[in-house]
């Protein structure tokens, strides 16, 4: 016997996770999309999103009858009900883009609440998983206008590339409901299985702590990447400071890792939606704005560090000079280019006059991803070596771990000079340098630190 009956409307990273991981936990579970040939390639088992375990789970959903997907939220209500079982739980998992002055745009949730608000069963929870503005779930009541129909906030935690494991191994669950505190603890209920703490609070609570901890950790990188450019002006060690930091159980290793910039579908319009939320409540949120600004910065930093590295100098020209780009994606494990730092910075290279060829392995040329690209930007290559091939300089911009296995010595002979622009300190400078290489990272000495000679890296 099924545990519950649980609606998802969307499949994107976030709804498909949720849907295929709660069915994995027993639950019911009909995914809703509105794209036709998704829900088609999905009820075959079909994903075309690159996120370990998802695929495997998708599959076992749907072989033991407990996982199913149909076009339209509608259409999932109406697959339950003709099982004798109504939807006790809908997932709104709907993509709430930036729209203008960095509001999130909730046209999405809005179409969706529309459609069911009538064949909704009473007693059904609707959650909002989707990131969303502080008040959507007030919101959301509103144009349910049903008294027998209840809402709840449920943000979700995934990181694209392990999201399975961080739904399976969660930290903590978050559930916040104005209606009823037996709403939320139906919610909660469905993690049970899980064992994480869990806190039960208001919408407006839950709805907060979502953007509270992505912003934190925004202001995180930001801080961690001035501190780098710090370390360059006064001869200290990124990577020695940060190891000293994190063994601090009140900061803690994690990011902690300086790089080009952060990005990504969550950080960019999380911090902005915050800041649109301090506006509304006349709070000048001058913390979080500065680690905007800091960010925007960090782009235009790399190319410096480019310009240095290929002239001498850091105002030296760009023009026709051939780069490979080693990474596009804004993090490693993924096929995700939405705001990937690596991106803006290969815009301010190109409007340089450098000239970008690029390989990625997680976008392979001719994917989905690639499709996005704008060529008149940069080339995609499917091979590293033709990327660094007559390249004036290798710049890494993502943190693939296999750039640091690639045949250093078999590059040093097919680039045109041999430099390493390294905006991630993912390469042993050591290992490169042997092949001729010089190393450029960021916030690192030109010198190995003492850690680094005793192979702590």
């Amino acid at each position: 016997m099924f545990a519950r009956t649980v609606a998802v409307v969307g499949t994107g990273y976030v709804g498909l996770t949720t849907g295929a991981c709660l069915a994995s936990l027993g639950h019911r579970v009909v995914c809703a999309d509105i794209d036709e040939r998704k829900v088609e390639a999905l009820s075959r088992g079909e994903i075309a999103i690159r996120e370990p375990g998802l695929a495997e789970l998708v599959s076992e959903g749907l072989a033991a009858g407990r996982l199913s997907f149909v076009v339209g939220a509608g259409e999932a209500l109406k697959e339950l009900e003709s099982e004798g079982r109504p939807v006790e739980v809908m997932f709104l998992c709907v993509p709430t883009p930036m729209g203008v002055g960095g509001v999130a745009d909730l046209a999405a949730v809005e179409a969706v609440v529309e459609e069911v608000r009538e064949a909704m069963p009473a007693g059904c929870v609707v959650v909002n998983k989707s990131t969303v503005p502080v008040g959507t779930a007030d919101r959301t009541s509103e144009l349910l206008a049903r008294d027998d129909v209840e809402v709840a906030s449920n943000p979700e935690f995934l990181r694209e590339g392990s999201a399975v494991h961080d739904f399976l191994h969660p930290d903590r669950i978050v559930v916040g409901s104005n209606s009823s505190q037996d709403a939320a603890e139906r919610v909660a209920a469905l993690y049970a299985r899980l064992g994480a703490p869990t806190v039960l609070t208001d919408a407006a609570s839950a709805e907060m702590i979502k953007y509270a901890a992505n912003c934190f950790l925004a202001m995180k990188l930001s801080y961690v990447n001035a501190l780098a450019e710090l370390c360059e002006r006064v001869d200290a060690d990124v990577a020695d400071v940060t190891e000293g930091m994190g063994y601090d159980r009140r900061i803690g290793q994690a990011f902690l890792s300086p790089g080009p910039g952060w990005g990504g579908s969550c950080l960019p319009k999380d911090t902005h939606a915050l800041l649109q939320v301090a506006d509304s409540a006349d709070f000048e949120f001058r913390l979080l704005r500065a680690s905007i600004d800091t960010n925007t910065r960090q782009f235009q930093r790399m190319v410096d560090k480019v310009r240095v590295a290929v002239t001498g100098r850091r105002g030296g020209p760009l023009t026709k000079t051939r780069l490979g780009l080693f990474g596009l994606t804004f993090k490693a494990g993924t096929d995700d280019l939405r705001d990937s730092p690596a991106l803006g910075v290969a815009a301010l290279l190109r409007q340089a006059g450098a000239e970008l060829v690029a390989y990625d392995p997680g976008v392979p040329v001719g994917s989905a991803a690639a499709a996005g690209l704008d060529p008149r930007t940069l080339s995609l290559v499917d091979d590293p070596y033709e990327a660094a091939a007559g390249a004036e300089a290798i710049v890494v911009l993502t943190e693939w771990p296999e750039f640091r296995s690639l045949d250093w010595t078999r590059l040093a002979g097919t680039v045109a000079a041999r430099t390493v622009v390294d905006t991630r300190n993912l390469l042993d400078p050591a290992v490169v340098r042997r092949a001729g290489f010089a190393w450029s990272g960021i916030g690192r000495q030109a010198r190995e630190s003492p850690n680094a000679r005793a192979g702590r890296r």
